[in-house]
């Protein structure tokens, strides 16, 4: 009897030991979900490869890659060595291979889950939209802006990207404007920070092929400006110059800024596009009719941030018609505190006459008269003169026209002042009328 309890228990304790196999084996491990990734980007251009890669576990063998609504899927061996991920290399991708991927890997305990779904948009297929803003792709910061991408296609959805931006891909079903049956989607951006500035691009894609996307429009520039004090523009030798005279205009600026650009107004504000250079010295080599015009400058860090514009520069181009004649009344010798006007005079059709100073910086002084009908005179009254107004003048004429293009100069005249001391200053312009103005 106690014999055959001993064996008893010793059987007992070896299947305690042997035995306990078959009954803990219990749910397979479960594995790992594998990741998917796509180089170079979720989007690429028709023709271009494409690498996805998919990464599961050490313990994986083979892997494989499943395209959405389709039966046919991709198998590659797990690299030995980095078992852990795999690749599938597509070596010019097609609209074919557009579309959402996902994949999975098999080990010794069977199939793992799928990954996530990873979209592939390929571009190209289709004609470009255009790309456009309103009022301006150049916009004050805190102001704001639409930017209106334009399609010809019929219904689909129009997508905007911004280069290298972090911000999430925007986009919006199509609308139809105007009879031409074009496709519009407007997309509001504002208030205008920094990190608006840069470059944007929209594509077109039907609704019933959503990963399959137009060729690029054309890049839209946005580039904000007011985010800094802004510089002073000055022309060297000068603001009037005659055609054929070398100019150049200077950018001056707080230190720091590594970005100059510069604008002619043209009947536009703001400017279309802020061209930018390292320099803040514009020359603008040998002056024609076409310098005309009032020109601002900007200072700024990058291409797409700019300081407030520079207060106007307006560059007149001399030597476009007939030189009027300059004369003195009572004379260009007059003692001091008395009063002297220089009459501008010109034999052909005329309504603006400018007065400068040789040696001075400050820009000529101009009359505008109503009458523009040959012989026209504008008189300039210098009232208590001192010392300051001796020196060399000349008269221009021009018509409102084009009032940045001037006539040959005047003679020069030579107007003297006698006895006056020579720390007294010029007094300020006082604003005249009609066909006099006053020094």
């Amino acid at each position: 009897m106690r014999g055959s309890t001993m064996t008893l228990t010793f059987t007992a304790l070896l299947c305690l030991g042997l035995c306990w196999g078959p009954w803990d084996q219990g749910q397979p491990e479960v594995l790992p979900k594998p990741s998917i990734r796509v180089d170079p980007g979720t989007m690429v251009a028709q023709g271009s490869p494409v690498t996805i890669w998919c990464q599961g576990s050490l313990l994986a063998e083979v892997y494989r890659l499943y395209k959405e609504r389709s039966s046919v899927h991709w198998e590659a061996k797990a690299p030995q060595g980095s078992r852990n991920k795999a690749w599938f290399h597509f070596a010019s991708s097609s609209s074919s291979d557009a579309g959402q991927y996902q994949c999975a890997y098999h080990s010794r305990n069977g199939w793992s889950q799928r990954s996530d779904s990873l979209p592939l948009v390929v571009t190209g297929v289709y004609r470009a939209p255009s790309l456009s803003a309103q009022p301006s792709p150049v916009v004050a910061a805190g102001g704001s802006v639409s930017l209106t991408c334009s399609s010809q296609y019929a219904v689909g959805t129009l997508h905007l990207l911004k280069e290298g931006g972090a911000d999430p891909l925007r986009h919006k079903t199509s609308r139809s404007y105007g009879n031409q049956g074009r496709e519009q989607a407007v997309f509001p951006v504002g208030p205008v920070t920094t990190s608006h500035g840069g470059i944007y691009r929209c594509y077109d894609a039907p609704s019933i092929q959503p990963y399959l996307w137009s060729h690029p429009s054309d890049p839209l520039h946005l580039q904000v400006t007011g985010l800094s004090r802004a510089p002073s523009l000055s022309a060297q030798p000068s603001s009037l110059v005659l055609a054929g005279d070398n100019l150049t205009l200077q950018c001056r600026s707080e230190a720091g800024f590594g970005s100059f650009a510069l604008t002619k107004d043209e009947g536009l504000s703001p400017p279309l596009r802020l061209e930018g250079q390292r320099s803040p010295d514009f020359p603008l080599g040998r002056v024609s009719r076409a310098h005309g015009g009032q020109y601002r400058c900007y200072s700024g860090h990058n291409s797409y941030v700019w300081s407030a514009p520079s207060a106007p520069l307006d560059i007149l181009i001399a030597g476009m018609h007939r030189k009027p004649s300059l004369s003195a009344r009572p004379g260009a010798s007059v003692p001091q505190g008395e009063n002297v006007t220089l009459q501008c005079r010109s034999e052909v059709q005329s309504d603006t006459f400018h007065l400068s100073k040789e040696g001075s910086l400050a820009a000529p002084q101009h009359l505008r008269l109503q009458d523009p009908a040959p012989p026209v005179q504008a008189n300039f009254t210098l009232r208590a003169v001192t010392s300051a107004h001796s020196g060399t003048y000349r008269c221009y004429s021009s018509h409102s026209t084009a009032p940045h293009l001037l006539s040959l100069p005047s003679d020069p005249l030579e107007l003297q002042v006698s006895g006056s001391s020579r720390n007294e200053l010029l007094p300020a312009l006082e604003s005249g009328s009609g066909e006099s103005g006053s020094l």
